[in-house]
């Protein structure tokens, strides 16, 4: 399966220190998900030039949406599930993190699973941040599933190529939990998707309208 692994962080700045601490626990997703035999991809907000006014895919005609915006939307369609990396901004998810994925409409994730995986530098671990992602996640279509990892002092536990520092079993473990509910899912959307009728749930393909009460 695949699988894309968002990074949820466009700060490359500091303090504190180190900078960019999502790119590590996105490079630890990536091999436990590789471990697993399936693909993974990391999305960086900073591979993506998202201009200065808010612009959606969805709202530029045909063909005239910019190459790399057309190629993540293509990409989030094709996956079968999606982690998303998170540090905490006073108590909610990352703004940039938020900010992109706002760009696609909740038609190319949905029927398919996310699984939230929040870090911080300090003793949280981004776990105030994982709430609010719940209702966020399953308003955008990709349902996080139970399991939840959260990483404090992410800067200790992790070096800068995404290796546990120590007690790699144990947190391969508990990670490996939230991964694991992941690729259960994964597995039985894609059969879901391929094998039953999606017209079932309802979905508007046509405007939100569609959704409105009589």
């Amino acid at each position: 399966m695949k699988f894309l692994i968002f990074l949820g962080s466009a700060r490359d700045s500091t303090p504190p220190r180190p900078a960019r601490l999502g790119q590590r626990v996105s490079m630890m997703c990536h091999r436990l998900i590789a471990d697993r035999a399936h693909d993974a991809q990391i999305i960086d907000p900073l591979d993506y030039e998202m201009g200065g006014i808010f612009k959606p895919h969805f709202a530029y005609a045909e063909g005239r949406a910019p190459q790399a915006l057309s190629d993540l939307a293509e990409a989030i369609l094709a996956a079968d599930g999606y982690v998303m990396v998170s540090p905490e901004y006073n108590h909610s998810m990352s703004p940039a993190l938020a900010h992109l994925l706002n760009h696609f409409g909740a038609s190319r994730f949905a029927w398919k699973p996310s699984a939230i995986v929040t870090y911080s530098a300090g003793q949280w671990g981004g776990a105030r941040a994982a709430m609010g992602m719940r209702g966020f996640l399953s308003e955008l279509g990709c349902l996080p599933v139970s399991a939840m990892s959260h990483l404090p002092k992410a800067q200790e536990v992790l070096d800068d190529e995404g290796a546990w520092t120590s007690e790699s079993a144990k947190w391969d473990s508990y990670v490996g939990r939230t991964l694991g509910q992941l690729e259960w899912w994964a597995e039985a959307a894609q059969r879901q998707r391929l094998e039953g009728d999606t017209r079932a749930t309802g979905a508007f393909d046509r405007a939100p309208s569609q959704r409105n009460a009589p």
